[in-house]
This record gives C-alpha cells, sequence and structure tokens, in this order.
C-alpha cells in the first residue's frame, strides 16, 4: 500500500518510535511529585517542552500540551475570546478553516457573539487587505490557518498580522508545523503531533506574553492553567523528539516532494479529461496536492485506488449519504465533486508516485464508462492522426534524422509533432520543411502531447 495522506495523519516517525519507549521506561510517573521518578518525569516534559518551544519560535512557558489540535484550537480560540471580552464579541476567519474553527465559531455565535468570514480567492488565499477590511474596533480574535488542509495554499499569515494592529490573531500550523519555519506575528498558535509524524493525542497550544487569555474550562493547575488534566508524558516527550527530526530533515526532503508534487501538477491534466488541479501552484505545501474531476464521485474514486493500492483521501463529501460539499472547495469557487487529496510523507518513493500516474487514468475512465459520456482526449493526447517523435534530449542534427527517418510513416495530409529541447531545432525544423515542400505548422507545449520539457514542432506532410 502507497500512503499518500499524511495530511490525515502521519506515519509514527522512527525517532518518535524510540523517543516513546524509552520515556514509557523512565517517563511515566506524575510529573507535580516531588519523589524521584516524578522529577525525572517533570525533567523529561520540561526538556519536550523547551524543544518544541525551539522549533515553533516561542517561550517554553508559553507552549501548553493538549490532548489534539482541534482541542488546542478550541480551547485557544475560547480563551483568547473570554480574556478578550472587554474589547466586543465579534470574531473574524478565513471561510477556509479548518472544521475546529467553525465549529467554534458557532458556538460563539450562538451564546451571542458576531462572527466574520473572511473570502479567499480561486486558489484559496485570503487577501491581506480583505481580512484587515473585516475587523472591527470591537474585534476580540482574528483566526488564520498558516495552510490550508485541503489544498496546500499557504497564507500571507504575516501580512495578516500586521493588519490586525493588536488585534489578537491565532494562527492554526497544524499543515506546517514541522515542515516549514513558523510565520511570524502571531498571538496563538496550534499544532498537532499526529500531522508530523509524533503520536496521536498531543496537540500544541501556544500563548504569547501579554495575550489575554482566560481559560474557558474550570481551574486547573497544570500546563499554566489552560488545559486541565493528567498530561500524558512519554507521548510529549515522542512529539517533540520528532517535531525536532523532522524539522532538520525538512530542507532537503520538502525540494524532494516539491518535485514530486509538481510532476502530479503537471502530468495528471495531461493523462486525465476534465480535471482541474486546485489551490495555489507557487505559495504551497511542498508535499500536498489536490485535483477534481467532472462527473466522478470522490468517494468512489477512493473506493478503487484504494483497491489499486493507494491511500488518498477527498475533500469532496458530496455523496448520497451526506450530500455535503468540502467547504474549501465551495469558498475558493471550484469544483467540488470527485476531488482527490494526496499527501505525501517523508520518504515517499519517486516510483509509487509513477505507479499512482500509470493506474489513474484507468480508474477514473473506469469510473466514467458507465455514464456514456463522450470526452475529449485529455491534453497530454496527440491529436488524431498525429505521429509524436520523441527527440528530447538529442542534440543537432538528431532531431531532424529522427524527423526523416520517420516521415514516411504518415499519409500525404498526416501531421507529425518532434518533441525536442535542443534550441537548434527551432531552426532545424522550419528549414527542412521548407528544403523538402512540407509545411511547417509551427511550434506548440511540449505538454500538450505528455512531455514535461522542450517544445513540440509541428509538420504537416503535403505529398
Amino acid at each position: 500500500m502507497s500512503y499518500f495522506d499524511v495530511a490525515s495523519t502521519a506515519p509514527l516517525h522512527p525517532v518518535a518510535r524510540q523517543a516513546l519507549s524509552a520515556a514509557l521506561e523512565e517517563g511515566w510517573a506524575d510529573p507535580a511529585r516531588l519523589y524521584r521518578t516524578g522529577r525525572q518525569a517533570r525533567m523529561l516534559l520540561d526538556s519536550a517542552r523547551e524543544g518544541v518551544a525551539q522549533v515553533l519560535g516561542a517561550r517554553a512557558d508559553e507552549i501548553s500540551f493538549t490532548a489534539s489540535g482541534t482541542q488546542a484550537v478550541q480551547l485557544g480560540m475560547l480563551g483568547a475570546l473570554s480574556g478578550n471580552r472587554r474589547r466586543g464579541s465579534h470574531l473574524v476567519h478565513s471561510a477556509v478553516e479548518h472544521s475546529s474553527v467553525l465549529h467554534t465559531a458557532e458556538r460563539h455565535e450562538a451564546a451571542g457573539g458576531e462572527v466574520g468570514v473572511v473570502p479567499v480567492d480561486r486558489l484559496g488565499r485570503v487577501s491581506p487587505e480583505g481580512f484587515a477590511a473585516a475587523l472591527r474596533a470591537d474585534t476580540a480574535l482574528a483566526v488564520l490557518q498558516s495552510a490550508n488542509h485541503e489544498v496546500g495554499t499557504l497564507q500571507p499569515v504575516a501580512e495578516v498580522a500586521e493588519a490586525c494592529a493588536g488585534v489578537p490573531l491565532l494562527v492554526d500550523a497544524a499543515q506546517s508545523a514541522g515542515r516549514l519555519a513558523v510565520p511570524g506575528g502571531w498571538s496563538l498558535l496550534t499544532a498537532s503531533a499526529h500531522k508530523w509524524g509524533g503520536p496521536a493525542g498531543v496537540g500544541v497550544l501556544a500563548v504569547r506574553k501579554g495575550v489575554r487569555y482566560a481559560s474557558p474550562l474550570p481551574a486547573d493547575e497544570r500546563e499554566g492553567g489552560r488545559v486541565p488534566g493528567y498530561v500524558n508524558v512519554p507521548a510529549i516527550v515522542a512529539a517533540a523528539a520528532s517535531l525536532r527530526a523532522v524539522r532538520a530533515e525538512a530542507e532537503r526532503e520538502n525540494a524532494r516532494l516539491h518535485a514530486l508534487v509538481e510532476r502530479i501538477r503537471a502530468r495528471v491534466p495531461q493523462l486525465v479529461p476534465e480535471v482541474e488541479v486546485v489551490g495555489d501552484p507557487v505559495n504551497r505545501l511542498p508535499h500536498l496536492v489536490t485535483f477534481s474531476c467532472l462527473y466522478v464521485d470522490g468517494e468512489v474514486l477512493l473506493t478503487e485506488l484504494d483497491k489499486a493500492g493507494f491511500a488518498v483521501s477527498s475533500g469532496s463529501s458530496c455523496t448520497s449519504s451526506t450530500l455535503t460539499p468540502s467547504h474549501v472547495l465551495a469558498a475558493m469557487g471550484v469544483l467540488t465533486e470527485g476531488n482527490i487529496r494526496l499527501s505525501l510523507p517523508f520518504g515517499a518513493a519517486e516510483e509509487d508516485v509513477e505507479r499512482f500516474l500509470a493506474v489513474l487514468p484507468d480508474i477514473v475512465a473506469g469510473v466514467r464508462a458507465p455514464l456514456g459520456l463522450n470526452l475529449p482526449a485529455p491534453a497530454g493526447a496527440a491529436p488524431a492522426g498525429t505521429l509524436v517523435i520523441d527527440a528530447l534530449g538529442k542534440r543537432c542534427p538528431l532531431p531532424v534524422i529522427e524527423l526523416a527517418k520517420h516521415f514516411g510513416e504518415v499519409p500525404p495530409g498526416g501531421r507529425i509533432a518532434v518533441l525536442a529541447d535542443d534550441e537548434a531545432a527551432r531552426l532545424d525544423i522550419p528549414a527542412w520543411c521548407g528544403m523538402r515542400g512540407q509545411e511547417y505548422l509551427g511550434e506548440a507545449p511540449a505538454a500538450d502531447f505528455g512531455a514535461d520539457r522542450g517544445s513540440a514542432y509541428l509538420v504537416r506532410r503535403t505529398t
């Protein structure tokens, strides 16, 4: 099975596994107690807190551990709203936030608060100007994710933070923490360990010194009074160890995953007709790509891909059972049906990506087949009657030699597309046509013929 769904949860990092095993032996006692085993557990907890704080750009005493990323968001929002109630009861968030934000906003509104929602563009990005326009004198809290969980678009957090001008800003960094540097300007920050390869059941809530915060829950002496209950020291130790390890690997691995995602973004529209790759193509997470297929139920497509050995996710839940499309895709104004999200794990193999690209066209075609649709050929398919000659990587005069060698394979009136990345072909092929009395049709993107580089030089045989 090729696992391409780390945006939901990442496999346990080897460092996390080792740290968890050791901490189960050494850190099982109550860290609030003064006897030796308790003090030992406390030392492990303090060390983990300092490690997480260092990666996230915070102070150790600003970090609290929660039971999940969702709980961190909920406590962060409710605590900040409560702490800033004298300022007002107006909450602002983007239209593409995680459901934990939306549900907390619903509760706030039901309790008499007001909520403003900032729209996004077709790439899923808010504008700093639009966010600033949504703020009011009585805005108590603003919420903005660092990166979108469904399409990978990075948000302009630093610019929005500057526009907030004194309004506390909670940044949900669940999808980017560990992979990318934490954006500046946040007042509260949340993250989730199982997204970066730590154990499930550990969330992070960071509250900057000076930010007004009042716990929405009954008082408890643990975790700075923000999160009640006993902390899971071994899991927290493992979460901190894996966060440091992932961050250390990130620069190298991000570049590799970015290239694989670029390949998927380019190839899927070439291989599958009526498909749209969504999200920002440039300012995005390095490991995540989402595309939507017309005339396909996303969950049916997930099932077929699972049979083929691929674990992927879908932002589309528009099925007969739920009839609820993705709020993220709807807010972007893009296709909400047939949506597939791939999020590659650290160490994802190139051959697994190639195998996915190889099986996807037939799977989509099979799902669409009962509909009896007459779909156009995908962008990467050569027009009917066109002979494609692959001369990529061949230097002058080889592209012209290949053209001459295969020219007789097409009948009069037929077309030939020579794929080449040698600049000399741009001059040589038209010149060859002039000498041979053939029609040169011009240049086209090589991507129209399934290539990822070079150009296509089009020739029509006249005699």
